[in-house]
């Protein structure tokens, strides 16, 4: 199993704000991967960034990926597509520049065509010729690329086509699995808050993913997964925005817990969407270190246990119970006591005489509860309140 964590562009902390520079960051971070943003348009001055951070990625085998524009209109006229071409031929460039193992693309609205065997087919054919124009850039033999090793020694960058979060757009996942089986060089980019949206919040459980993987692998045949994650904000099938994810009903437990219980077949990189970026990535690091030593812990008693029956004599089973009864009674004995009953009324009344003198202690203690009060209130002027419930970033 392979897993890769890195933020969707320049960590937020990232002082400098280049590719390169975020790049250390990310390292330092412990993460291993990044996706550079292109998602309007890809600047002239933008490519001495692009070629350091290809240098930078070859010699230390850290995973570069990059996304091509939001805004594609592949299913729209002969202009609007033609437009959307000259975008992406610019990611294309980047791409090889920056040693990019990936290249998302998105396909943009139905247009006239409407859902159905047509739009697929229209989407193949405008992606297949994608597939040829990287394989041309990289395998052009007129030019010597003596900066560019990974260029003549490598292999073209993969095309990913990616899931779609609202419902007039071209991408749900039964649509992106039928091109990407068409269509040689391409490969699936699962946005699991696309998935989840769409579906009415289909993404609940482990088992959620199993289903969501397993479909992905019976259908195109690969271990190997690029997917992106980041809470959502959804409404009736339409993913509205990004957020944290503390902040979804879109938790990262449940993939955390699939990856390592059930996803020992999977080469996974997984890109953080989030607007909190690296902070969200180090929280789903996080989160499968601890479904790791959930495991570890897990398979220690079960180990364990089977000694013990080997010495004993007894069935795991009965040990199992065993186990559950003393945790159980230690449940019981860490219980917070119970108050004593009060009184009956026929206990007997103190005496009238040891009654009276606490009262007139009592209303002296009245006193300086009132005094203290005051000075409570004196105090509570300089303490700033604090909201309990506001979130970490982690």
């Amino acid at each position: 199993m392979s897993v890769k964590l890195g933020p969707a562009g320049v960590p937020l902390s990232c002082k400098g704000r280049t590719i390169v520079e975020g790049m250390d960051d990310i390292i330092s971070l412990g993460l291993e991967t990044m996706e550079v943003q292109t998602v309007r348009m890809v600047a002239p001055q933008h490519f001495e960034q692009y070629w350091q951070a290809g240098v930078l990625a070859n010699k230390t085998d850290f995973e570069m990926n990059i996304h091509g524009p939001y805004y594609s209109e592949l299913l729209g006229g002969k202009v609007q597509r033609g437009r959307s071409l000259a975008k992406i031929e610019s990611t294309l460039q980047a791409a090889r520049t920056i040693n990019a193992r990936h290249i998302t693309l998105h396909a943009g609205h139905y247009g006239d065509f409407g859902r159905g065997h047509a739009a697929n087919q229209q989407v193949a054919n405008v992606f297949a010729g994608v597939v040829d124009r990287v394989h041309a850039i990289w395998h052009d033999d007129e030019d010597e690329f003596p900066v560019f090793p990974w260029i003549k020694d490598g292999t073209p960058s993969k095309i990913g086509v990616e899931t779609s979060g609202r419902q007039e757009l071209w991408g749900s996942l039964e649509e992106v699995l039928e091109v990407v089986n068409h269509v040689e060089g391409t490969v699936p980019v699962l946005n699991i808050a696309h998935i989840h949206a769409r579906g009415h919040g289909q993404m609940r459980t482990s088992e959620d993913y199993g289903e969501l993987f397993d479909m992905v692998r019976e259908s195109i045949g690969t271990k190997e997964f690029y997917c992106h994650f980041s809470g959502v904000e959804h409404r009736t099938g339409n993913a509205m925005h990004y957020t944290q994810i503390k902040k979804s009903d879109l938790n990262f437990e449940p993939l955390a817990e699939f990856i390592v219980e059930d996803g020992g077949w999977l080469d996974i990189t997984l890109i953080s969407d989030s607007p909190l970026l690296e902070h969200d990535a180090m929280y789903m690091m996080q989160n499968i270190e601890k479904s790791r030593h959930k495991q570890l812990e897990r398979k220690a008693r079960e180990d364990r246990r089977r000694a013990l029956s080997l010495q004993t004599g007894k069935s795991e089973d009965e040990l199992r119970a065993k186990e559950s009864q003393i945790a159980a009674a230690r449940g019981a004995t860490t219980a917070p006591k119970t108050k004593p009953a009060a009184p009956s009324a026929e206990a007997e009344p103190a005496p009238a005489e040891e009654t009276t003198k606490p009262a007139k202690k009592a209303k002296k203690t009245t006193k300086a509860s009132k005094k203290k009060t005051k000075d409570e209130a004196k105090d509570d002027d300089n303490v700033f309140d604090f909201d309990e419930d506001d979130d970490d970033l982690f």
